[in-house]
C-alpha cells in the first residue's frame, strides 16, 4: 500500500476520494468504487502504485492516436482496476477484479523501472493505458514526471472520468491522449458503465483548454449507442465544443464479457458513422478494427489528398505531414521535444 493524493478527511474515520468525478465516501477499513483506494484507519492507501498488471511495447497507432508521432513506439503499461464497469470491456481480467473483491495483482515496479524499461525499448512516450490510468494515478504521475525529465513523452488513454482537481495536477505532465466517448445519453452510461455522460463531456473540454493534444474514440454498439441521431450528436459536440480538426476514432465493437448478445458492428454502420462525422464538419474521421479500410488513411481536410498512408497499424510517413496537392498542414504532434 501507498499514500494516496486527491482526498479528504470527513468526520468518524471516513474519508472523500476526490480522484475522479464518483468523489466516493470511503468509511474506515473500506474500498472506493475502483477496488484499489483503501481507507486504512483514516487515511486513504492506493494498492496500485508498485505493481503492474501489463505492459508492452506497442505502435502508437494502437492507442489509437493518428496525430502523434506517426510510426513510432510507446511503452504502454497498465495495473488492475477501473471506475467503470463496462459491459463489454475488452479489458475486463484487468480492469474487473478488485472491483468484484479479488486482490490486486502485478509485477513490482517503480517509476524509475519503467522508465528505463521505455529507453531501453526504444519508445519514444510512455502511455498509461490497457485498464483505466486514473486508478494508478499515483504512479502515473511520478513515471510522468520521471519520463519527461528523459526526453519521453507521456499520453494518457482513459475513459475521461477525472475530477477536474486530477486533470489540473496532471497538467505539464500528460501531452497527449485518447479519451472514450462511450456513447452520448445518460442512459448508456448509467446502465452500461455504471458512471455518468456530463463529467466526460466537462473533462473532454478542459483538457482541450488545457492544450493537451486530444484525439476521442468511441466504441459503435449495435442498438446501444449507434443511431443516427446519436452520432450526429457526438460528432456535433466533437466540432462545437473540442474543435473540428480533433480526431474521431470509430471502433468496430466485438461480443465479450457481459454483452455477447449481440453481433459485431456490421461495416455499413461503421461507414454511415463515419459519413455522419465528415457531414458534421470534422475533418479527421478513422474506422477501427478494420484494418485495410480507406479510413485507416490521413486525408487533407482541404483538398482529400492522402497525407499519412496506413496498413493496420503501420504509418508511412516523412517529416511533418502537409498536404503536397495544396499545402495544408495536419495538425497533431509530430516531433517530440517540439
Amino acid at each position: 500500500m501507498h499514500a494516496a493524493k486527491h482526498w479528504k478527511p470527513l468526520n468518524d474515520g471516513a474519508v472523500q476520494c476526490r480522484l475522479c468525478a464518483h468523489s466516493c465516501i470511503i468509511r474506515s477499513e473500506d474500498k472506493g468504487l475502483c477496488g484499489v483506494r483503501h481507507n486504512k484507519g483514516g487515511e486513504l492507501l492506493t494498492a496500485t502504485y508498485d505493481c503492474i498488471a501489463a505492459a508492452n511495447l506497442d505502435p502508437v497507432e494502437k492507442k489509437p492516436l493518428y496525430h502523434v508521432l506517426p510510426g513510432s513506439t510507446t511503452f504502454s503499461f497498465g495495473t488492475m482496476g477501473c471506475n467503470f464497469s463496462c459491459a463489454f470491456c475488452q479489458n475486463h481480467t484487468l480492469s474487473a477484479p478488485p472491483r468484484l473483491g479479488r486482490p490486486v495483482q502485478g509485477q513490482p515496479v517503480t517509476p524509475a523501472i519503467l522508465v528505463e524499461e521505455a529507453l531501453r525499448l526504444n519508445a519514444r512516450s510512455i502511455s498509461y493505458t490497457y485498464s483505466e490510468p486514473t486508478i494508478f494515478y499515483e504512479l502515473m504521475a511520478d513515471t510522468a514526471t520521471c519520463a519527461i525529465d528523459n526526453g519521453l513523452m507521456n499520453i494518457m488513454v482513459s475513459n475521461g472520468f477525472q475530477s477536474t482537481e486530477c486533470l489540473d495536477a496532471l497538467n505539464g505532465l500528460i501531452h497527449a491522449c485518447n479519451i472514450d466517448l462511450k456513447a452520448f445519453t445518460e442512459s448508456f452510461y448509467h446502465e452500461h458503465c455504471g458512471a455518468q455522460l456530463k463529467p466526460v463531456l466537462r473533462n473532454l473540454k478542459h483538457i482541450v483548454r488545457m492544450g493537451w493534444w486530444l484525439e476521442v474514440t468511441t466504441l459503435l454498439i449495435p442498438e446501444a449507442n449507434d443511431s443516427d441521431a446519436e452520432l450526429r450528436d457526438m460528432a456535433c459536440f466533437i466540432r462545437d465544443e473540442l474543435g473540428k480538426d480533433v480526431p474521431w476514432h470509430i471502433s468496430r465493437f466485438h461480443p465479450t464479457y457481459m454483452m455477447t448478445d449481440r453481433p459485431p458492428t456490421p461495416l455499413e454502420r461503421l461507414e454511415r458513422a463515419w459519413e455522419i462525422g465528415k457531414q458534421c464538419g470534422l475533418s479527421h474521421v478513422y474506422l477501427g478494427n478494420v484494418h485495410g479500410h480507406f479510413s485507416e488513411h490521413t486525408a487533407c481536410p482541404s483538398c482529400g489528398n492522402v497525407v499519412i498512408r496506413r496498413t493496420g497499424y503501420r504509418a508511412i510517413l516523412k517529416g511533418a505531414p502537409v498536404c503536397k496537392a495544396c499545402g495544408t498542414s495536419i495538425p497533431g504532434i509530430w516531433s517530440f521535444p517540439a
